[in-house]
């Protein structure tokens, strides 16, 4: 018998694939998209980005997904563009114009001082328009009611701030904004903060995610591009678990070893303290998971699954 129209088979497939998300689409959207494409049993991804934002979406498969927390918390880099002169709703072409003021004449000098002001340490207070819950229920839901409520202000890093004329004309203005920053950053929050320092008030029209921790947008792919290709193709184009845990530290254990930290037991040796640890199995030569060590003790915090192993061992088998 057939299986009904549209129904897939599901399978174990590890690994991470690095999206170039689409505009219009959600996050989860594309997400449910790539993990019906692969037929994947287990997904997630590493952090949401707004649906009429672009860009570097890593998407978790199988025991990946045990690591996805790492990349919710990396630094990440953006090139956006703000229209000057327009306060909206949601601080998005998304929302409503509720304020409109004259642009003053800007020159670069005035966008370079500005940008050194939002240098460093900064606060910012979330927008409404967020996926932060209040009482267990999300700020944009409350908005859409009209309701505002307090929301305390966040501290975050800008490591990086570029601001540059995008287009002058006698219809508007907009600048461009390349920016590096610590996780948490309201890119939107940002912009409109931005367009009060300049006494005009802006908001953003486009975002584009460029970096998020060691993933650049060259090394994404599309979801037309991953439709288009055969379905060995598409598991060959995801990254190993282990492309999640880079710049860890490397341990390696032994075999009995091995056994006894993929049962959650702590092992000792003389290694020096490290916060971030990759850890290897050599029979065969496998990740094991994720840990820490303190004072020559090797703390397991993720493992993989027996199961996880083997099977990570298959796919790489099968389609190398």
């Amino acid at each position: 018998m057939n299986a009904p129209r549209g129904r897939i088979v599901r399978r174990p497939v590890h690994g991470v694939l690095l999206l170039d998300k689409p505009y219009g689409l959600s996050s989860n959207d594309a997400l449910q998209k790539a993990k019906w494409l692969l037929r994947a049993e287990k997904a997630g991804h590493t952090g949401t980005l707004d649906p009429l934002a672009t860009g570097v979406l890593p998407l978790c498969f199988g025991a990946a997904t045990k690591f996805s927390q790492l990349h919710l918390d990396a630094d990440k880099a953006y090139a956006a563009v703000a229209k000057l002169g327009e306060k909206t709703s949601t601080a998005d072409a998304e929302g409503e114009v509720i304020q409109t003021r004259p642009v003053p004449a800007l020159t670069q000098a005035d966008l370079d001082a500005v940008a050194l002001r939002f240098m460093g340490d900064i606060t910012q207070v979330p927008p409404m328009y967020s996926a932060l819950k209040q009482n267990g229920k999300p700020l944009y839901e409350l908005a859409r009611q009209g309701i505002e409520v307090e929301r305390a202000a966040r501290h975050v890093h800008i490591s990086h701030l570029k601001l540059s004329f995008q287009h002058v004309d006698a219809e508007s203005v907009a600048i461009n904004i390349e920016v590096s920053c610590s996780k948490g950053t309201y890119i939107r929050t940002l912009a409109e903060d931005i367009g009060e320092a300049l006494g005009c008030g802006a908001h953003l029209i486009s975002l584009r995610r460029t970096v998020t921790g060691g993933f650049t947008e060259t090394q994404c792919i599309t979801l037309q591009a991953l439709e288009a290709l055969t379905d060995d193709e598409r598991i060959t184009s995801l990254l190993p678990v282990d492309a999640l845990l880079a710049g860890h530290t490397r341990v390696t254990l032994d075999h009995d070893n091995a056994g006894r930290f993929l049962s959650g037991l702590r092992r000792r040796g003389n290694w020096p303290d490290a916060d971030r640890v990759a850890v290897y199995g050599t029979d065969p030569p496998s990740l094991l998971g994720a840990a820490h060590i303190q004072a020559s003790e090797l703390i397991p915090s993720r493992l993989l699954s027996p199961i996880e192993i083997t099977q990570v061992l298959e796919q790489r088998a099968h389609h190398v």
